[in-house]
């Protein structure tokens, strides 16, 4: 009877819907909630074991099941679980993956199971309010202490805010949610709640470190943020779905790490450095918790000239490199030293995977949603010679370019005319507005 038992939940594995972790998505579950009614993971099986008082888990293939236990897997099933406990789910809300951290797989369970957020609207308030406020863990630019301080989001002010004491009247800084971009960092920071913000500030990428000693406050910050830009993306795009503005709301980093680079006449000397690859855009930082970048690079397509070489030329400052990488722009090459071969096959899969990519219409106009690209004073023109150039909150232009490309591609109908900004996004620039760095430009770090 046992081994029927277990056959019959094995069975049930079968099941389309329950080839895949309930929680996380990791395909071939191992092991079942049996008052959940659902097929798990082994990683969130040990986040269901924190909750006793809701989820109690067994092993698909080495416990032994009882006939209620069987009969209760059978007329659940991660299907009819989904829809009883995700019905509803805001479409900004982040559905983490199995290659996600522990605290967003985890707040994602909580939420579900224990807090039934996504069953009582209601209790959703803390992230889609359209304000928080509150105070956070910030590392300071200078000292890399962790400072209290007080954080601002207000979707009205279209800006995500902090202050250096909580009676001051003016913030230090203003982050505008239209370029904003948050992503865990648990192991770059140094806690299980690291939280990276990046944005634009005077033409440059910014980025402030952050965490809560609650995983609940920081998760609920994070989706706060993402609520925020979906409702920005909202009234900017009217015509788009959701299915198109969800991926603009965040994103992870392509491939992060160290490597070493050489100047822009390509006869200094390597210097170690930290690079991260943020979709088209290659940027890199004296270290890994660097506030600002030091330099970076648009990277285009293989059709519109950009290529991606396996090592570097023969002779490079008299140095043997032997896991090189050459970037090859129309205008230039970039070359790059990596420590390792694994390092090499990493990093090269990820430009690879870019250059591959044809561009969508947006990309050559600017980013949907996120930092606005336009040509860089000092560089050629055409579509590929682009660096960062953010716009003011809300502008036309950027109501233009969504409007027109939207997150996808996709043209909507009722383009606002926007001539005398669409000349700003040609290349005219305020002569007194900052130089962008980019390599070639400045590569004093």
């Amino acid at each position: 009877m046992a081994k029927e038992r277990r056959k019959a939940v094995l069975e049930l594995l079968q099941r389309p819907a329950n080839a895949r972790c309930a929680d996380c998505g990791a395909p071939d579950p191992d092991w079942a909630s049996y008052t959940l009614g659902v097929f798990i993971c082994l990683s969130c099986s040990g986040i269901h074991r924190n909750i006793p008082q809701v989820s109690k888990v067994k092993s698909v293939r080495l416990d032994a099941w009882d006939d209620a236990q069987v009969e209760f897997m059978t007329s659940r099933g991660n299907h009819v679980a989904r829809a009883a406990f995700e019905s509803e789910v805001p479409p900004f809300y982040y559905r983490p993956s199995a290659s996600d951290c522990q605290l967003l797989r985890e707040q994602w369970i909580r939420a579900k199971y224990e807090r039934q957020e996504f069953t009582h609207p209601e209790r959703q308030e803390p992230y889609s309010a359209g304000y928080r406020e509150g105070f956070l863990w910030k590392r300071g630019r200078d000292n890399g202490q962790f400072l209290s301080r007080k954080f601002v989001l207000t979707e009205r002010e279209g800006a995500l805010k902090y202050f250096n004491r909580s009676d001051a009247k003016e913030p230090k800084a203003i982050m505008k949610i239209e370029h904003l971009n948050a992503t865990f960092q648990p192991a770059k920071i140094g806690h299980p709640h690291g939280l990276q913000v990046t944005y634009l500030k005077d033409n440059s990428t910014r980025n402030i470190f952050v965490y809560h000693e609650d995983g609940k406050e920081m998760v609920d910050w994070f989706n706060a943020l993402r609520a925020a830009r979906f409702h920005y993306l909202q009234v900017a795009f009217p015509g788009a779905s959701d299915a198109d503005l969800v991926p603009k709301l965040s994103r992870n980093y392509l491939q992060e790490g160290y490597m070493e680079k050489t100047g822009p006449k390509q006869t200094e000397g390597f210097r170690k450095r930290w690079f991260t690859m943020d979709d088209r855009r290659l940027m890199y930082f004296k270290d890994p918790l660097d506030a600002f970048a030091r330099g970076e690079v648009f990277i285009g397509s293989r059709e519109s000239g950009y290529t991606v070489l396996d090592g570097l030329p023969p002779s490079t400052q008299g140095h043997h490199w032997p896991h090189g990488i050459t970037i090859v722009t129309p205008e230039r090459r970039f070359l790059l030293a990596c420590e390792t071969e694994s390092e090499q096959r990493a990093w090269m899969e990820a430009f690879r995977k870019v250059v591959d990519r044809p561009m969508l219409p947006q990309e050559y106009a600017g980013e949907v949603g996120g930092a606005a690209w336009g040509p860089s004073p000092m560089a050629p023109s055409g579509p590929d010679r682009l660096a960062p150039c953010p716009f003011s909150s809300g502008s036309p232009l950027q109501a233009q370019t969504l409007a027109r490309d939207g997150p996808g591609g996709l043209r909507a109908p009722d383009s606002p005319d926007v001539a005398g900004e669409a000349a700003v996004a040609g290349g005219m620039r305020d002569s007194a507005a900052p130089d962008v760095l980019r390599w070639g430009l400045s590569l004093s770090g």
